[in-house]
C-alpha cells in the first residue's frame, strides 16, 4: 500500500502535535491568544497530499552530492589549509554547496586540527592554542590600516560600533564620549594607553562580513566578531569570562594571554557573561602564552581570560564567537512554558487542585521537617513532570529558535555569479526618463536554487505558515525587524521541495504546485525578495 503524505502545509500547521502522537488534533482546545503568549500558535488541519515521486528524487540527488562533496573536503583541507584569505575567499567562492564552503573555512580557521578532532576533544571542554609560525596567515582579514580607513570614511559611533577602554591598577573604565569616532580623537586616546574595541566590524569590513556570514552555516548560530586594537605596555580589560565560545584571531603585533578554569560547577558554560574579576579570585592560570600574528587561541564559554601587551609592540587580534544562547536549556525555555498550556488543556491531571493543606508541610520554612507528605508531594511533582514531556512541542519550539537565529543572521555575501544570476543582477533601471529592460522573465523550464542553505526557514504560527529568511538582514545586529513573507498553502510543498533539493537546481515547472501559474508566481516572490538564483542570468522576454 502506498505511503500517503501530508502536506508541508499540514506539517506546518500541525507542528505542536509532531512530537506528541498520543494527542488527537481534534482534541486540542488551546485558544489562539493563550499560545500566542509562548510565541506557538495552536495548529490548523489541512488535507493530506502526495508527494511528487521527482521531488524525492531531487532531494536524494542534492544529498549524495552533498555526501560527495564533504568526502572531496576531508581530502582536501589539508591541501588548501595554508592558502592566503583572499585566494581561499576565492575558491570558496566556486564551491556550490555553502554548507561545505562553511565547513572548508572553518577547517582554515582551525588548521591543522582536524575539525572532527576539535568538536569531539575540545569543544565546550577545554582551550586549545595554535602556534603557526607563520604571521601571515590571516593576512587579509582586518587591519590597523583599515580600521584607520573606516574611521575616516564611515560613521563609527562610540558606544555603538567602539569602545575605548583601560585596565589601570585593578581598575577598568570605559573612556566613551558622544557621538562619531573621529581618527583625530580615537588616536588621541589610543596615544594615551586606551585600548580600542570595535564592537562590529563586519559592518565596516566587507571581508570581516563574508567570513562570519559564511561561518554562521557551519554553526547554526550567530558568528559574532570583535576587533581590539592594544597600545604597546597596556591591558584593556579585566579578567573575566564570556557567554560564547571565542576563536582569538591574532592579526597583527603580540599579545601575552593568561586563560583560568572557571571557578566552580555553576561557572562551566554560563549563560551569561561576569563581571570583572581581581587578580586574588580567579587563582593561577592553566595556560599562559604569547600570541603572534598568525596564532589561533580558542576557549569555551566560561574560562577566565586576560590579555595584555607587551611592551614593545602594539596588538590587533578579531574574536570570533558562536554559541550565545544556544544550549539545551535556551531551547527548553521555549518548550517548557508551551508544554504545560497543553498538558493543562489536555490531562486532568495537571487541573486538579493542590492539597488544601499543602502550605503547612511545603516551602523553605518546611523543608526540614520529616513529614511523609513531603514525600507524597514531591513524588506527585516528578510524575507530572514526566508526563510533562509528553505534551513537548519540540519542533515548534526548534522553529523558534531558528526564527531567532535567522534574525541574528548577517544576509549572506553573494559571489559575482551569484548576483549577476540574481535580482540583484537583473538588467532592469532608469534611462533616459523611463524605466527599461524590464522584461526578464522566469519560465517553467527556467532553472532555480535558494542563494545559500540557510537563507531561509519555513515556521508556522498556527495560522499561517510563514519563510523567514536572511537576505534582506541589516550586517548591524538587529538594526532591522525579523524579515519574514507568508507562503500561501498551494506553495507550501513547493517551497519546501525547494529548501531540500539545495544545492541543486531544479526548473520551475517541477515544483509540485498543481497549477503552472502557482509554481511561477512563488518562483517570481523568491526570486524578488533575492532568496534564489538562475542557473544562468535570466535573458529579455
Amino acid at each position: 500500500m502506498e505511503r500517503k503524505h501530508l502536506s508541508a502545509f499540514a506539517l506546518y500547521q500541525n507542528a505542536l502535535l509532531a512530537s506528541t502522537p498520543e494527542v488527537k488534533t481534534s482534541s486540542v482546545k488551546i485558544t489562539a491568544k493563550k499560545r500566542k503568549e509562548n510565541g506557538i500558535q495552536p495548529p490548523k488541519s489541512i488535507k493530506k497530499t502526495k508527494r511528487k515521486q521527482m521531488g524525492k528524487q531531487v532531494i536524494k540527488a542534492a544529498q549524495r552530492e552533498e555526501r560527495v562533496e564533504r568526502l572531496a573536503e576531508e581530502v582536501q583541507c589539508g591541501e588548501r589549509s595554508g592558502v592566503a584569505l583572499d585566494a581561499l575567499l576565492s575558491d570558496l567562492a566556486k564551491v556550490s554547496n555553502s554548507r561545505v564552503r562553511a565547513s572548508k573555512l572553518f577547517q582554515w580557521l582551525i588548521h591543522p586540527i582536524p575539525s572532527k578532532s576539535f568538536f569531539r576533544d575540545a569543544w565546550e571542554k577545554k582551550p586549545v592554542l595554535i602556534k603557526r609560525q607563520n604571521p601571515d596567515y590571516y593576512t587579509g582579514l582586518f587591519s590597523t590600516a583599515e580600521f584607520d580607513r573606516i574611521l575616516r570614511r564611515d560613521d563609527v559611533q562610540y558606544g555603538v560600533n567602539l569602545d575605548v577602554t583601560s585596565y589601570r591598577n585593578g581598575k577598568r573604565e570605559t573612556h566613551n564620549p558622544p557621538g562619531r569616532a573621529l581618527p583625530f580623537t580615537v588616536w588621541d586616546f589610543y596615544e594615551s594607553g586606551c585600548s580600542l574595541r570595535m564592537l562590529n566590524p563586519q559592518a565596516f569590513s566587507s571581508t570581516v562580513w563574508n567570513v562570519l556570514s559564511i561561518l554562521q552555516e557551519h554553526f547554526g548560530s550567530m558568528a559574532g566578531a570583535n576587533m581590539y586594537l592594544t597600545p604597546p605596555g597596556t591591558q584593556g580589560f579585566a579578567p573575566h569570562y564570556d557567554d560564547i565560545e571565542a576563536f582569538v584571531v591574532q592579526l597583527e603585533g603580540k599579545k601575552h594571554w593568561r586563560v583560568y578554569n572557571p571557578r566552580s560547577e555553576n561557572e562551566v558554560l554560563p549563560v551569561v557573561s561576569s563581571p570583572n574579576f581581581s587578580h586574588s579570585e580567579i587563582g593561577k592560570p592553566i595556560l599562559e602564552v604569547v600570541l603572534e600574528a598568525g596564532d589561533l587561541l580558542y576557549f569555551p564559554r566560561g574560562f577566565i581570560h586576560q590579555g595584555d601587551c607587551l611592551s614593545d609592540v602594539h596588538s590587533l587580534h578579531i574574536t570570533v564567537s558562536f554559541y550565545q544562547r544556544n544550549s539545551w536549556g535556551n531551547l527548553l525555555a521555549k518548550v517548557v512554558p508551551a508544554a504545560l498550556e497543553m498538558a493543562m488543556e489536555e490531562d486532568v491531571d495537571f487541573r486538579r487542585g493542590l492539597p488544601v493543606d499543602y502550605l503547612t508541610y511545603m516551602g523553605v520554612q518546611n523543608s526540614d521537617k520529616e513529614d511523609p507528605r513531603r514525600a507524597q508531594f514531591l513524588s506527585r511533582i516528578e510524575g507530572l513532570m514526566k508526563k510533562l514531556s509528553t505534551f513537548a512541542p519540540v519542533d515548534a519550539a526548534v522553529d523558534q529558535k531558528a526564527r531567532d537565529y535567522l534574525h541574528d543572521c548577517l544576509p549572506p555575501m553573494l559571489t559575482a555569479e551569484e548576483r549577476a544570476s540574481s535580482v540583484q543582477g537583473a538588467p532592469s533601471r532608469w534611462e533616459n526618463g523611463e524605466a527599461v529592460d524590464m522584461g526578464v522573465a522566469i519560465r517553467g523550464q527556467t532553472r532555480v536554487r535558494l542563494v545559500r542553505s540557510g537563507v531561509a526557514r519555513l515556521c508556522s504560527d498556527g495560522e499561517a505558515v510563514w519563510l523567514y529568511y536572511t537576505a534582506d538582514n541589516s550586517r548591524v545586529y538587529h538594526k532591522e525587524e525579523p524579515k519574514s513573507v507568508e507562503i500561501k498553502a498551494e506553495h507550501t510543498d513547493a517551497m519546501e521541495f525547494l529548501i531540500h533539493a539545495y544545492p541543486k537546481f531544479v526548473t520551475v515547472g517541477s515544483l509540485p504546485c498543481k497549477l503552472a501559474e502557482d509554481k511561477v508566481s512563488l518562483a517570481e516572490l523568491l526570486f524578488k525578495r533575492g532568496l534564489i538564483h538562475t542557473a544562468e542570468p535570466l535573458q529579455q522576454s
